[in-house]
């Protein structure tokens, strides 16, 4: 996506999307995915540059990125995730032959399981990592939190829109900050 809106491109190509993603998990240009390790630099991606924001300016996606989002979406149906993730996308490109990911492919000296596993294992490396971060709110916290009133917090928990755990014994629920994100949609454009 960088490098389409850094070269005044209209269209958002695989290339571009899987720059983006990896930029996106990279640390100091290096993504560690499993026992892969994937240098930025190395690939001829610029990775101090900073991230375009988003602007005004939207990308529409060529046919080739429609299908591998496409794919995506069946990875992410096949494991039972509720929204897309970067893991997903990632894990889809362990089909691609052509463009950054056939560089990436000969500069690893890796196949298409190769990659998924990697992708695999550096998901569940992360999910763990979050796991351990997470903290948990009140009802009443996350309604502050997405400035809502507490009643409607406590209806999206009842209607199951909104996970939530019950402390061990006590009537008091708890609801995992990240799970807030899954009442959150994108406006029409």
């Amino acid at each position: 996506m960088a490098r389409a809106k850094l070269d005044h491109r209209t269209a958002l190509t695989p290339d571009d999307l899987l720059e983006g993603c990896l930029r996106r998990v990279a640390r100091f240009g290096v993504v560690r995915l499993g026992r892969l390790l994937v240098d930025l630099e190395v690939l001829g991606i610029k990775w101090i540059e900073p991230l375009p924001g988003r602007g005004s300016r939207a990308l529409t996606r060529t046919a080739a990125t429609n299908a591998l989002l496409d794919q995506a979406g069946r990875i992410q149906r096949s494991e039972g995730a509720r929204q897309l993730e970067i893991e997903h996308v990632l894990a889809a490109y362990g089909t691609v032959e052509a463009g950054l990911m056939r560089q990436l492919r000969r500069t690893l000296g890796i196949g298409s399981g190769e990659w998924r596993a990697a992708v695999a294992e550096w998901s569940e490396s992360r999910a763990a990592r979050e796991e351990e971060a997470v903290d948990y709110l009140s009802p009443e916290e996350a309604a502050v939190a997405l400035g809502l009133h507490v009643q409607t917090i406590r209806a999206y928990v009842r209607s199951g829109k909104l996970p939530a755990q019950r402390v061990a014994g006590e009537r008091a629920i708890r609801i995992r900050r990240p799970d807030l994100a899954l009442l959150m949609e994108p406006l029409g454009s």
